[in-house]
C-alpha cells in the first residue's frame, strides 16, 4: 500500500497519533488536522472535512481516554469513542477503503489470569470500555475494510502517560505506592504505529487484532522497571526501584473500575504477520532513551 495516497490521522497530537504520522508518511501524504482545524466532537465538521479533503485511508488515533472522567462525561466519551469511529467507518465503506482503528483491553471484563483472545466475550466495566466496544462494533457492522487493534497501557515519550508521571514523581518523592494486582503489558505508541504500517503493507485480513509487546507485569512492576532502566541510562535524580511500594487495587480507589487482567494474546497477529513481536522491556528502553535524551 504505497503511492500518493492521502492519509487522515485523527488525534495527531496524541501519543499514538504522533507516532502514526511518523510511520504513515512512508505510505503517502499524511493529513493530521489539529483540534483548531477539525473539531472531532462536531459530526457536521467531520463530514465537511472529509468531503473537502477526501482521504484515501484513515487511521483513527483519536479517542476519549480519561477513564475516570468518562464516568461523568459519558456523552463526550460516546461521541469520540463510538460515534466518530462509526462516522469514519461509513465514509470508508462508501469509498471501499481502509479504516485503521485503535481499541482497548477495557472491552473485556478483566477477570481471570488467562490472556484474552480476540473472540472472547466482551463485558466492559465502565463507560470508557463500553464506548470503546461500541466503536468496535459500529466499525464491524459498517462493512468497511477495517483493522481494529486492541492494545493496552499505552505510553510514549510524548503526551501524558504512566512512564512520564513516574519519572516526575520519582524526582519529587522519596517513596511511591503503586498498584500491584492489575496485570497487563505496557505498549509503546511507537510499536503500535510500526505494526500498523506493516499490517497495511502486508494487506492483513479485515478484523480485530491484539497489538501489544510480549510479556506481562503489574503497574508496580512497570514503575520499578522504569526507575531501574532510567538509572542504567544515567538518570541519577530518581528514587531507587526498591522505594516503589506494592499496594492492592483496594487501597487505590478510582471512580471507574479497572480490569485486573489486561493480558492480551498475540497469536493471531503474529501468525498473520509471520513475525515475533518484541518484549515490553525492550520497548521501554527505546522510549526512555528517546525521552531522557531529549530533556
Amino acid at each position: 500500500m504505497k503511492g500518493n495516497k492521502k492519509i487522515l490521522v485523527t488525534g495527531g497530537t496524541g501519543q499514538v497519533g504522533f507516532e502514526l504520522q511518523r510511520q504513515l508518511c512512508l505510505l503517502g501524504k499524511v493529513l493530521a488536522p489539529t483540534r483548531q482545524e477539525l473539531d472531532l466532537t462536531d459530526a457536521r465538521a467531520v463530514a465537511a472535512w472529509l468531503d473537502k479533503h477526501q482521504p484515501d485511508l484513515i487511521a483513527n488515533g483519536a479517542a476519549y481516554t480519561a477513564v475516570d472522567k468518562a464516568e461523568s462525561e459519558p456523552e463526550l466519551a460516546h461521541r469520540l469513542n463510538a460515534e466518530l469511529p462509526a462516522q469514519l467507518a461509513e465514509y470508508s465503506k462508501s469509498r471501499s477503503q481502509w479504516l485503521v482503528h485503535y481499541s482497548s483491553d477495557y472491552v473485556y471484563p478483566g477477570s481471570g489470569d488467562t490472556p484474552w483472545q480476540e473472540d472472547d466475550p466482551t463485558r466492559p466495566l465502565g463507560v470508557y470500555g463500553q464506548t470503546k466496544l461500541a466503536g468496535d462494533q459500529s466499525i464491524k457492522a459498517s462493512g468497511c475494510r477495517h483493522l481494529i487493534f486492541r492494545t493496552s497501557w499505552v505510553y510514549s515519550a510524548r503526551g501524558n502517560n504512566f512512564m512520564k508521571t513516574m519519572l516526575r514523581l520519582g524526582r519529587e518523592r522519596d517513596k511511591l505506592k503503586v498498584v500491584s494486582d492489575q496485570i497487563g503489558v505496557p505498549t509503546s505508541a511507537r510499536l503500535i504505529a510500526q505494526i500498523s504500517v506493516l499490517a497495511l503493507e502486508r494487506q492483513l485480513l479485515d478484523g480485530v487484532y491484539h497489538l501489544a509487546p510480549h510479556g506481562e507485569t503489574s503497574w508496580h512492576g512497570f514503575a520499578s522497571e522504569i526507575f531501574s532502566q532510567a538509572k542504567d541510562l544515567g538518570e541519577t535524580r530518581l528514587i531507587h526501584p526498591d522505594a516503589v511500594v506494592a499496594i492492592p487495587t483496594s487501597e487505590y480507589p478510582t471512580p471507574a473500575a479497572r480490569p485486573l487482567n489486561s493480558r492480551l494474546s498475540l497469536t493471531k497477529l503474529e501468525q498473520a504477520l509471520d513475525l515475533e513481536i518484541p518484549d515490553w522491556n525492550e520497548q521501554l528502553k527505546l522510549t526512555l532513551q528517546e525521552y531522557l535524551f531529549k530533556n
